[in-house]
């Protein structure tokens, strides 16, 4: 299957972009928005949207069998774990979820489509949300699921979308629009997907001066020196650095119910090959279970080599697998020192590659995984102590996937809402987050637009 040139990233590699080419692709944006777009009603949106997610949860798909053939080597994933990945958003691509989303974003079904009165009795001024003209997306380059819910959500608001992938990123997320494109053209039409280098000025300054809105997912520090060059007209809503982890209760760790949080935690280190900031760097296992946290570490490395025979890591870049080689050598030496009981450390990984490691560790601080597999095991009292040992990330932790009775989860998931945690879920289904989710505690479609209130009286 070959893809058509509709989109800018489409061209072959050796196609050279220019500042004319973004200035006029975004004038192309813009009148196709106001022509195609614009009035359609959020029921039309979301039956396209919905059709679309259904299309790529079947097996026979066109798009979805390419996005597979082409993996690793194109998308940097194997076709397993690249799978898992497209039946987790695109199963997410439903009507009622889409519909859920517009309600608990803005308050109402036809919030985008005209002005709705609010009370019983209209005493309420009835309001309209709208969308930006043209959304410049920043996409970040590591996990695909960012920018579909980038274009996903501003199809929704009825924006025209200019979406900037990394050099050599683009193709899953150009997939998408294609497969808008075979279901509704016109809606297609209102979106352009490039591919350059961060930072390149001679085609952003173009970019940002005829959009209205700017998103970006990177580090802090890149979007510091973004929100620095944009106009101030310019909405931006930037997405930074943040860290996840997950916490095991006690009560749970015991016979099935550990095996089960094992299986799950070991879910959450697979997905997406641990990239992106829901993914955990540490998984914190309260002491005083039948299990100690050391033989959860265990048995997660039992669980992980078994993984690995079914869904392989699949190669990484030799900068990336010499970090980890780098780290398990400094665990190794640790490992053979002598040390109080309480600072004891163990090392588990794969044999002749870096595709899977544990590191149990008697000290309980957080630690910064390397990510690709590497997960940190570590024990504490309670929940208390994890966050008490978490403080150095605290303000910046995205998500915290708990494995713990019903009847105890609620007040952990207070105690970590209280502390600054954004999303709480099941371990296990920390990179799931569902359409629903306020990415950084922010209403994703609500961030994106703007309201008028209409004062009837």
């Amino acid at each position: 299957m070959n893809l058509p040139s509709y989109f800018i990233a489409d061209l072959p590699p050796e196609a050279e972009l220019t500042p004319t080419m973004i200035r006029e692709a975004c004038e192309t944006l813009k009148r196709n928005r106001e022509s195609y777009l614009r009035d359609r009603s959020t029921a039309h949106l979301i039956r396209v949207l919905s059709e679309v997610g259904e299309n790529w949860m079947q097996p026979d798909y066109p798009f979805r069998r390419l996005a597979l053939e082409k993996s690793p080597k194109e998308t940097g994933f194997p076709p397993t774990t690249l799978a898992r990945g497209l039946d987790a958003f695109f199963g997410q691509l439903t009507r009622p979820n889409l519909q859920a989303l517009v309600v608990q974003d803005l308050g109402h079904s036809q919030r985008l489509d005209e002005m709705v009165t609010w009370g019983d009795r209209g005493e309420i001024p009835a309001a309209m949300a709208c969308g930006p003209e043209l959304t410049a997306i920043i996409a970040p380059g590591n996990v695909p699921a960012s920018a579909w819910m980038s274009l996903t959500l501003g199809w929704l608001a009825r924006s025209g979308q200019f979406l900037k992938c990394a050099r050599g990123t683009s193709l899953l997320t150009r997939l998408f629009a294609h497969s808008i494109h075979e279901v509704e053209p016109k809606l297609a039409c209102c979106v352009e997907i490039a591919e350059w280098a961060g930072g390149e000025r001679r085609l952003e300054d173009p970019l940002f001066e005829a959009a209205d809105c700017v998103t970006a997912t990177g580090s802090d520090e890149m979007l510091a020196e973004l929100r620095g060059r944009l106009p101030a007209r310019i909405k931006f809503l930037g997405y930074g650095h943040r860290v996840s982890f997950g916490f095991v209760a006690e009560e749970v760790l015991v016979g099935a119910g550990a095996r089960q949080a094992v299986r799950r935690a070991v879910d959450d280190v697979v997905a997406w090959n641990q990239q992106g900031c829901l993914s955990p760097h540490v998984i914190f296992v309260q002491t005083g279970g039948a299990i100690t946290a050391e033989l959860f570490a265990e048995m997660l490395a039992a669980e992980l080599e078994e993984r690995e025979k079914l869904e392989p890591r699949g190669p990484i870049p030799l900068e990336e697998a010499a970090l980890i080689a780098n780290r398990r050598d400094f665990y190794r030496i640790r490992e053979r020192a002598p040390r109080d009981l309480d600072l004891r450390t163990h090392l588990w990984c794969s044999t002749e590659s870096t595709n899977w490691t544990v590191v149990y560790e008697g000290d309980a601080r957080f630690q910064m995984s390397c990510l690709n597999r590497f997960i940190y095991v570590k024990g504490v009292m309670d929940l208390t102590d994890a966050l008490h040992q978490s403080d150095v990330v605290r303000g910046r932790v995205s998500t915290v996937g708990i494995a713990a009775h019903e009847e105890t989860a609620k007040d952990l998931a207070q105690q970590l809402a209280r502390w600054g945690v954004t999303r709480v879920c099941p371990l296990g289904r920390m990179q799931q987050p569902p359409l629903t989710w306020r990415h950084d505690g922010r209403p994703a479609l609500s961030n994106l637009v703007t309201w008028t209130d209409w004062e009837k009286q």
